[in-house]
């Protein structure tokens, strides 16, 4: 038995050690949780409302930065951009870690920078990173991989005319999401400077800002215009422990890439034909007037301007920027000091921080103030605090009660409602995955005949109203606030979706005539054709991608000199191509033109009749089909105008609809959209499948 017993005792000695062992741990660990939740709340405490970034004021020009870690600030200043030695000027801080300096005269166009050092670093170390202000009003950017930038006081006035915001209701909002450079750097456009802001609004062309009226929608929506990396590591070379083994372009063309959120983007105020490499850009601050008469080119149009904003993160690889400035203020950051990056891209920003807070709201303002933009779109908006959203939706308000804020309400989570309750609208990828499907291999939506995931009848009747909170499922508080879309910038677009999913064009395959593939076959535009019809009578906002409206497709060229794997097959993702993959040639519009005057007519009917936008919720009655279960119509009535709104999803069942009392005039077939009478029916109505159908009634 004492063998026995000696084995107990020694097993309870070494359980005692291990719990004690373990308490140990436990405790240190409680304890460096306390210091984090006290030092994150130190740095929590500082704020200021001074004004920040460079200024000019009573013939002397400041500069300030907010930065609470840093031992010592330095301004750097330079009278050349590409000067790689400038003037040293210590600053000052305060008590509330704004650091500044004050220089006599009006600097206007000086190039200047931070050097910011913190405990460790050498002062005065000649090869500290220098840091462009965060509140840059306009940046030069030196084309390498690290973006190297200088920042640039401006301080020049400009001529509005009588130019203010288009302030319009947000149900009446018809987006076209839509990439600068795209929209006039194929030859096919014709523009004289194209890929440029200023070739967007060229007089006497095929593409850019005339194309946008006769489509006709009444919004447009920029991909990113923030000054951002264009260009990312070296392929198969690496930076920061990162092997480039998967963009062999080498860009990042749609700019989800931010570096100062003050600045319009450089690049789109250059008249070149691609990127230079190794050479500055943005040097003499032209992007600044070039952005601002973009803006008041489109507002003279009655075409309202939307920025798509990315606050949740930096450019990734590049140096002298908040991350060098000071990480732990402006960083989510993990237990061991890494960055979190739950966007993907590297590094998150901690928006719950005050001064994090401040820039946010005090960027959104000045796009607002200083170049009237109307709304904004957030990338991967739930990355953002609630504090935060209802903080710069509150003060923006208070400049444009009507200023558009929508977003992408997931990242680090998903939650439409939420935004929904404090104002804002979200893409509704709902209405997206039941419509034409989640993706096009297993994935086909109600367009294809069939029902994707949870959706059903009842669900398709949910998206005509707006995707309200009061159906089953439903997301919004209000039918503004649902973003009713098919198509965007991620993903394959609805033309190739469609393709694809018929089964008509292997997204594997080698593709090199292009515009042969381009060409719609009737059952392709049939789809094209529904899909559209569905989404321009469904309440909510309206918005399309660039090139829906002819069913774009995205081929990457087979001919290029890039080792792209993927050359000639289909795209869906073509972030990183500056190339014929993603511009908008006009030619191929020609090529399907039914589809391209289907979408005008539709947005006509949609513009002319507000009860496609306006109609209350009990004013629109679902009618059954008894022959499929894909087929429904629904009467819409709003004011005195009366209208049945018929669809037919089946792929083989003609369907027929009877006719309330009365004389009715078909505006909407499966051939032509608009407003004007295509022919008057009574009693029945019959519809083809994969077709729908818009009558209204003859008072």
């Amino acid at each position: 038995m004492k063998p026995l017993i000696n084995i107990l005792v020694l097993s309870l000695i070494i359980i005692t050690i291990s719990a004690g062992e373990n308490l140990f741990v436990q405790e240190k660990s409680n304890l460096a949780a306390e210091a984090r939740k006290q030092r994150d709340a130190e740095l929590n405490s500082y704020y200021s409302d001074k004004q920040l970034g460079s200024f000019i004021k009573e013939g002397k020009t400041y500069f300030r930065l907010f930065t609470p870690n840093a031992v010592e600030v330095e301004l750097v200043t330079f009278k050349n951009v590409g000067d790689t030695e400038g003037e040293v000027h210590k600053m000052n801080r305060d008590k509330d870690a704004v650091w500044e300096v004050i220089l006599d005269g009006e600097l206007n166009g000086l190039y200047y920078g931070f050097k910011v050092y913190h405990d460790g670093d050498e002062i005065g170390n000649s090869e500290q990173v220098l840091c462009i202000d965060p509140y840059s009003k306009a940046v030069a950017t030196y084309n390498t991989y690290m973006n190297p930038r200088k920042s640039i006081v401006y301080n020049e006035e400009y001529d509005w005319e009588d130019d203010s915001w288009i302030q319009r209701d947000w149900r009446d909002l018809i987006i076209y999401e839509m990439h600068v450079r795209d929209m006039t750097v194929h030859p096919s456009s014709g523009a004289k400077q194209p890929g440029t802001y200023m070739g967007l609004t060229e007089d006497g062309i095929r593409g850019g800002i005339t194309y946008i009226k006769e489509l006709g929608v009444n919004t447009v929506e920029l991909l990113p215009t923030q000054e951002f990396g264009n260009i990312e590591i070296p392929y198969k070379d690496s930076l920061a422990g990162r092997f480039n083994t998967w963009n062999p372009y080498e860009r990042n063309h749609w700019g989800y890439m931010t570096a100062a959120y003050f600045a319009p983007e450089s690049y789109f105020a250059e008249n070149w034909d691609s990127l230079n490499w190794n050479k500055w850009m943005g040097k003499d601050a032209k992007q600044v007037k070039a952005f601002k008469d973009m803006v008041k080119a489109f507002h003279k149009e009655g075409i309202a301007v939307i920025m798509d904003v990315v606050y949740n993160h930096l450019s990734e690889y590049e140096l002298g920027n908040l991350k060098e400035i000071d990480k732990e203020y402006y960083f989510r950051l993990d237990d061991k000091g890494n960055f979190i990056a739950e966007s993907y891209c590297g590094n998150d920003l901690k928006t719950e921080r005050p001064m994090v807070r401040r820039l946010i709201i005090d960027s959104i303002l000045y796009w607002m103030k200083e170049y009237h933009i109307d709304g904004f779109r957030f990338d991967l908006g739930k990355l953002i605090d609630w504090q935060t959203i209802e903080d710069i939706i509150h003060e923006a308000r208070k400049i444009n009660p009507d200023v558009v804020f929508v977003c992408e309400p997931w990242g680090g989570g998903y939650d439409p409602q939420g935004f929904s309750v404090r104002g804002w609208g979200a893409w509704n990828d709902q209405i997206r995955n039941g419509i034409k499907g989640e993706n096009p291999f297993d994935g086909l939506g109600w367009i294809f005949g069939k029902w994707y995931g949870n959706n059903s009848p009842q669900r398709i009747k949910s998206y005509v109203n707006g995707t309200l909170v009061r159906d089953s499922l439903g997301l919004f508080q209000k039918k503004e606030h649902s973003v009713n879309y098919l198509e965007s910038h991620d993903g394959y677009t609805l033309g190739d979706f469609i393709r694809i999913g018929l089964g008509d064009v292997d997204p594997h395959s080698i593709i090199k005539n292009v515009d042969e593939h381009t060409k719609l076959s009737p059952k392709q535009l049939k789809l094209n054709k529904l899909g559209a019809l569905f989404l321009f009578t469904s309440q909510g906002i309206t918005m399309i991608h660039s090139g829906q409206e002819y069913a774009r497709s995205k081929v990457i060229p087979h001919n290029i000199k890039i080792p792209d794997k993927e050359k000639g097959h289909l795209d869906h993702n073509s972030y990183n191509k500056d190339n014929a993959t993603n511009y908008i040639n006009y030619e191929h519009v020609d090529i399907n033109r039914e589809l391209f005057e289907y979408y005008q007519g539709l947005i006509e009917l949609r513009k002319t009749y507000d009860a496609f936008r306006h109609a209350e919720y009990e004013n629109i009655h679902f009618i059954k089909n008894n022959e499929s279960l894909l087929s429904f119509g629904y009467l819409l009535k709003h004011n005195k105008d009366e209208f049945f709104v018929l669809f037919n999803a089946d792929k083989k069942i003609i369907t027929e609809f009877i006719l309330p009392e009365g004389k009715w005039e078909v505006i909407v077939d499966e051939k032509k959209a608009g407003s004007s009478s295509l022919a008057e029916v009574s009693k029945k109505y019959k519809l083809h499948p994969s077709t729908g159908a818009v009558l209204r009634k003859i008072n």
